[in-house]
């Protein structure tokens, strides 16, 4: 085998072989959402593959909403998907499709299918259908209506679609085999009745066509070659293979499926996070702490970190699970040399620097990013009182702490060496106020007699501060006690969302627009909220933090 044919995934494979024995011509894919909720980072998969493989191979990528269930699809999510696809890159061109547009052909297609005594009218209840049914060690039964005549058949699925029955009360069945080993192809429901209101079509219809009936069908009509799908479809694929086959189709799509995106300890199943919208949990279906493709790009996720996820976590037909701190890393190494470097500070207590000329507002050249020279950079003001962290100055410092302490000198990042002469405390004993003096002669950040420092402190000057709100997310589940509880409910982390109100970062933030994002020095990286930050009052998400464990493994 070419070192070529080693570096291709199994899909790859079985086009190349489709296509060199002229089983297709062209390639043709598709991404075919149902429009039941958003979509989530294992849809990314599906997406960034199909249109991959169409690129790949010069060919054509549809984009198609199967939205064969009127009862939980509304034009919300339709909306949402659309945003998603084409955020993440994948382009459709004209190419976009309902399924719902061909429900007349379906509609033909299943006439026809009675007329060739292939399908035919059920009247049993879904409890009968289930009995009837049997299971993996018992063979099904025959339905009493298996053998009605074709004319009544037809007569009665007309009946069907012109209303005059009720929700439930009768079903259209493929007439395969009762006996089959696999259920799927045990006379499997293709219509049924249902009296709702479509998105798309109104109420033209009160019968809808299943899943199973319908995908196989879009996929045709559209001249799709590979109807690339994930595992769990793959007991799926005979009653595929029937439904095209009987429809006609004389060089019909070919099914291929692979593993689907499993991630470690996140929600992404849409009744967990409906439940988790509705009960007001999150605050939509793009809160920052799920990995709903909206709630991801929120966030500060990028479609460049989420394509090199896709990439490192492979395509294969074996279930597998990626580590959520890959994911971290991919958008770690995408903006820690593309993203502005800027002062932030979370948690502020006021810093004097006594014998600075209290009138002066200094500019400083800071540069935007030292890994990265191209970015430039900035000019930073700088004047008698500042703010600076917390965490950055102590009363009795710990051994090997090397920021601000009675005592000490420390260099301001980009500015002077300070030293803290005194401080001020309120009645409880918080500090409330750090003097300092400074060496004008070492402007820039270095002392001209050499002497050295051991810590250097961000800060922002008081003056030209501007307040922010910014948010600290962790997992919505907690992860050290599993994603579920024994009954079935999330286990929710108390602490998934940290508000901290008044935070200061530097003027250069003042035109920062939704999903901007920064790295704030020491602290992570950072984008404004696209939902809640406003002109004059930013909202900041932290989308990761500076470091991480996580090693690619070495095959990689």
């Amino acid at each position: 085998m070419s070192e070529e044919n080693n570096s291709k995934n199994f899909i790859e494979l079985e086009i190349d072989k489709d296509l060199a024995e002229g089983v297709y011509d062209h390639v043709c894919t598709r991404f075919p959402p149902e429009p039941n909720g958003y979509l989530h980072i294992g849809h990314a998969k599906s997406i960034i593959l199909n249109y991959g493989l169409a690129k790949e191979y010069n060919g054509q990528f549809h984009m198609r909403f199967d939205d064969t269930n009127p009862t939980k699809e509304k034009e919300e999510f339709v909306d949402s998907i659309k945003a998603d696809i084409q955020w993440l890159g994948a382009d459709w061109g004209d190419h976009l499709y309902f399924a719902s547009n061909y429900f007349d052909r379906m509609y033909e297609v299943a006439v026809e299918l009675i007329k060739k005594g292939m399908a035919y009218v059920s009247d049993l209840s879904a409890e009968e259908m289930r009995e009837y049914r049997g299971d993996f060690n018992t063979p099904g039964k025959d339905d009493p209506n298996r053998n009605r005549s074709i004319e009544e058949n037809l007569q009665m699925f007309t009946d069907m679609k012109d209303g005059k029955y009720e929700d439930g009360s009768h079903t259209l069945r493929a007439k395969i085999d009762m006996a089959s080993p696999n259920i799927n192809m045990r006379d499997p429901i293709i219509y049924r009745v249902a009296h709702m209101t479509h998105h798309n079509t109104g109420d033209k219809w009160c019968i809808y066509p299943m899943y199973d009936f319908a995908h196989p069908l879009e996929d045709a009509f559209e001249g799709i070659t590979h109807s690339i799908c994930t595992l769990e479809f793959e007991d799926h694929r005979p009653l595929y293979d029937w439904v095209v086959k009987a429809a006609g189709f004389k060089n019909p799509p070919r099914q291929i499926e692979f593993a689907k995106m499993y991630l470690t300890n996140v929600v992404t199943g849409k009744r967990y996070i409906k439940k988790l919208v509705e009960e007001g949990i999150v605050d939509g279906w793009d809160d920052p702490r799920l990995v709903s493709i909206a709630a991801l790009r929120r966030r500060g996720f990028t479609p460049s970190s989420i394509r090199k996820f896709v990439e490192l976590s492979g395509v294969s037909k074996a279930n597998s699970s990626s580590d959520y701190a890959m994911l971290e890393y991919c958008i770690r190494e995408d903006l820690k040399t593309s993203r502005p470097r800027v002062m932030a500070v979370l948690d502020p207590v006021k810093l004097v620097i006594d014998n600075y000329p209290s009138d002066d507002v200094e500019w400083l050249d800071a540069p935007n990013n030292l890994e990265n020279p191209e970015l430039g950079s900035r000019q930073v003001p700088f004047g008698k009182e500042l703010y600076i962290d917390r965490d950055d100055f102590m009363i009795e410092p710990p051994k090997k702490y090397f920021r601000l302490f009675p005592g000490n000198e420390v260099r301001l990042m980009n500015a002077y060496f300070v030293t803290c002469t005194s401080y001020e405390t309120d009645d409880n004993g918080n500090v409330t106020c750090i003097h300092c003096t400074y060496d004008p002669a070492t402007k820039g950040g270095d002392s001209p007699d050499g002497r050295k420092v051991k810590g250097t402190i961000h800060w922002v000057a008081a003056k030209t501060a501007l307040t922010a709100e910014v948010r600290l997310y962790e997992n919505i589940v907690d992860e050290e006690k599993g994603v579920y509880n024994e009954d079935g409910s999330l286990n929710l982390n108390p602490n998934s969302l940290t508000v901290l109100k008044n935070c200061l970062v530097e003027p250069s933030l003042s035109d920062a627009k939704a999903y901007d994002s920064f790295q704030f020095v020491r602290q992570g990286f950072f984008c404004v909220d696209s939902k809640d930050s406003k002109e004059g009052a930013l909202v900041f998400n932290r989308i990761v933090s500076l470091k991480s464990s996580f090693k690619l493994p070495d095959k990689q």
